[in-house]
């Protein structure tokens, strides 16, 4: 499961409505290869649930991930940080073995 912060779900309210997103459009959390430490998250707005997609629901949110990302991100938690140290979501992720300094990416 992946839970999200009320900060963070507050973000992606704010941002479903400058993309003029529907409720319909879930929160999509992948990982990909690349980035410094090797592994990157990515997050997007989609509509479509796939076959291969695992859902979750945490606060009212809708979380879709495909089930090979689903390895990497089983108990993490999505944050939202507005402070003087940088904007941005952030994953606390418990099976990251190493971060790279910018949070983006990650290794196992």
């Amino acid at each position: 499961m992946i839970n999200i912060t009320d900060k963070a779900i507050a973000r992606l309210q704010e941002l479903r409505k400058e993309e003029n997103r529907s409720e319909h459009h879930h929160l999509r959390v992948l990982v990909k290869g690349g980035g410094c430490s090797g592994l990157m998250y990515d997050l997007d707005f989609d509509a479509n649930i796939e076959a291969n997609d695992e859902v979750f629901e945490d606060k009212g949110v809708k979380i879709l991930v495909d089930k090979k990302s689903l390895l990497y991100l089983l108990g993490t938690t999505l944050d939202f940080s507005d402070g003087l140290n940088g904007k941005g979501f952030q994953f606390i992720n418990p099976n990251a073995t190493r971060t790279c300094g910018c949070g983006e990416s990650f290794s196992i």
